[in-house]
């Protein structure tokens, strides 16, 4: 991990190195990202969150990048609807962006993926590039899978991998129950954690399933009552935002004693909802944890301080990374140059080399299992001022967290 700290204090030099001479031949210039995700309604928070993320860490990159150039970001809130979202990227393509970047809600993304699709195709000259920072449906990167799709998030297979390769060890863990968002990303948690739970703990029981509406339910009591009712021991829900900090909420008042394996306990208003009820109980599997360190660590404590939140969308990094050394390498900010330099492009990050896999546009990238605990001096950040932290008990490298693909990429020609 001190190895990887180091190499990403020196991202920006070993860019520029790389890329030699012509690195600065884009300098000065502005490249706008269209960000397009929830502003309003129950998962506004995440949102502003990330917005915050996305214009921090152009700051950063700004000062330093190997193309030289400049990100600006142009939020629009699209109320977490994919026909919001298609009227936000026409907007964002009339005002000349060549870039959007959206991550809640994969049923947002297959949208935009299909529209972005058909722009580029009637468009030549006028291509748009979509970078993906959260939205993990598989199919993006297989049967969907697109040239003008980028996903920096690992996908909802890559991490019930991680998930099920570890609950492989946890011999308590007898009784499953699925509980999930009724839209792609749920419905396939649910589909995953059965079909690898099968193969690694065959003895491990699915004592009920269920899918409830994303960003709908105010009261997670009767699907508690639920989970309880059928014995279960074990939770695993790919629920984020309202959804996951309500449910954590509802298990807490009704004395739900058993294990969450979540994919989002770090993210805005979770936290508080865990409070003390969650340690020990609660585990998350990501790219990234609130204990990272080294640079990543200062960065964090930094955003903390100025903006009285705390930074967990760490795509955002892998974002401006990968396109600040795709543009160099491509010595252009044309999309369809820059898209050409990022297929197989590896650079330094936060957990150490990530590259992106030319196949099907899917970053692969370390994974790690952390755990809800008091923090102390070896995990001292809290996120929400809650004495508590997401602690790492175990890191899977990107060659054990990697799942095949069968995606048939068409290139333009």
């Amino acid at each position: 991990m001190l190895a990887a700290q180091h190499l990403l204090k020196n991202t920006v030099i070993a860019a520029l190195l790389l890329s030699g001479a012509a690195a600065f031949a884009q300098k000065g210039e502005t490249v706008k990202i269209a960000w397009i995700d929830p502003l309003s309604g129950l998962m506004g928070p995440v949102g502003q969150n990330q917005v915050k993320s996305f214009q921090f860490f152009a700051e950063k990159f700004n000062a330093s990048n190997p193309a030289g150039v400049k990100f600006e970001i142009i939020a629009i809130d699209n109320k977490l609807s994919p026909a919001e979202s298609l009227n936000a990227l026409k907007s964002a393509i009339d005002q000349g962006v060549r870039y959007i970047s959206q991550g809640n809600g994969s049923s947002v993304a297959l949208a935009l993926v299909d529209a972005v699709n058909k722009h580029n195709e009637r468009n030549p000259g006028k291509e748009v590039l979509y970078l993906n920072h959260a939205a993990v449906d598989p199919d993006l990167t297989n049967s969907k899978c697109s040239y003008w799709h980028f996903r920096m998030d690992a996908d909802t297979s890559m991490k019930m991998e991680a998930i099920t390769t570890f609950l492989k060890d946890q011999a308590d863990v007898k009784k499953v129950f699925l509980l999930n968002q009724n839209y792609a990303h749920g419905q396939q948690v649910a589909k995953y954690a059965k079909e690898m739970l099968a193969r690694k703990r065959p003895d491990v029981q699915i004592v009920g399933e269920d899918l409830h509406p994303l960003a709908q339910v105010r009261d997670f009591a009767p699907y508690v009552a639920k989970i309880k009712a059928a014995g279960a021991d074990t939770v695993i829900t790919g629920n984020w935002g309202s959804d996951l900090s309500l449910l954590v909420k509802a298990a807490n008042e009704a004395g739900y004693q058993g294990k969450f394996f979540t994919y989002y306990a770090g993210v805005t208003g979770t936290p508080t909802a865990l409070g003390a009820n969650g340690a020990g109980r609660v585990y998350q599997v990501a790219y990234n944890h609130y204990n990272m360190g080294g640079q990543m660590g200062k960065w964090m404590t930094e955003f903390q301080t100025r903006f009285k939140d705390d930074f967990y969308t760490g795509t955002v990094i892998h974002i401006y990374s990968l396109l600040g050394a795709a543009m160099a390498k491509a010595k252009s900010t044309d999309p369809v140059k820059v898209a050409a330099a990022l297929e197989g492009l590896k650079v330094q990050s936060f957990g150490g080399e990530v590259e992106m896999r030319k196949t099907d546009h899917q970053l692969q990238q370390p994974l790690y299992i952390s755990v809800w605990q008091k923090a102390d001096a070896k995990y001292p950040y809290s996120p929400e001022g809650t004495g508590y932290t997401l602690a790492p008990v175990k890191t899977y490298e990107s060659y054990v967290s990697s799942t095949p693909t069968s995606c048939q990429m068409k290139r333009p020609s």
